[in-house]
């Protein structure tokens, strides 16, 4: 049996995944059940998949981050408890991470074998080309997206789907957040 893949990524209504502007973490949206939600998916077992790009990010937030801000949130806590493979060429072990493993290697092949041999499902929070990728290549079981109530027209970076291929998208589920922010979860096929 293959374990489940989980593309789990934050967005502005107009598909960007961060911003320049003075937005904040959240673009400044989050509130308290969210943030318990948050808390709940990444309590359960599984394992986390990073591309380098994003490991890097992560650990510059933690590193500089006090434990009252908002990037030691519960859930973000939880992420880092987490077992975690990151696929990368550039980066070597050990990680400031508490259970990473660096993999290096195509991130297609590396996920195809981790899919094959984890007892636990596989989750990936950003990491965008890599989960294009990973989209691409059927990889992909769900998509989640948790889409906050700004656009960021101006200020938008790293637009979450620019350059993927084309995909339907199957409704598996959603829910409204503090009456704000959206959680969609799709099964994405390849649209041919």
């Amino acid at each position: 049996m293959t374990a489940t893949y989980t593309f789990d990524v934050f967005s502005s209504l107009d598909g960007f995944g961060t911003s320049s502007g003075n937005w904040g973490g959240y673009w400044g949206k989050q509130g308290p059940e969210l943030l318990k939600h948050r808390l709940a998916v990444y309590g359960e077992e599984q394992r986390m998949v990073f591309g380098a790009n994003t490991y890097r990010v992560f650990a510059q937030m933690l590193a500089a981050s006090t434990e009252e801000s908002e990037v030691r949130d519960a859930w973000v806590t939880r992420m880092r408890s987490l077992p975690a493979t990151v696929v990368s060429s550039t980066l070597d072990g050990p990680l400031d991470w508490p259970d990473a493993t660096v993999v290096s290697g195509d991130a297609v092949e590396v996920v195809a074998r981790l899919k094959e041999e984890s007892e636990v499902p596989l989750r990936s929070h950003g990491s965008l080309s890599m989960n294009r990728a990973l989209m691409a290549a059927g990889l992909v079981d769900l998509v989640q997206v948790t889409v906050f109530p700004v656009i960021t027209g101006q200020t938008g970076t790293e637009p979450i789907f620019q350059g993927a291929a084309d995909f339907d998208l199957e409704l598996v589920e959603s829910r409204t957040l503090d009456g704000r922010s959206q959680e969609l979860i799709y099964r994405p096929t390849l649209h041919v």
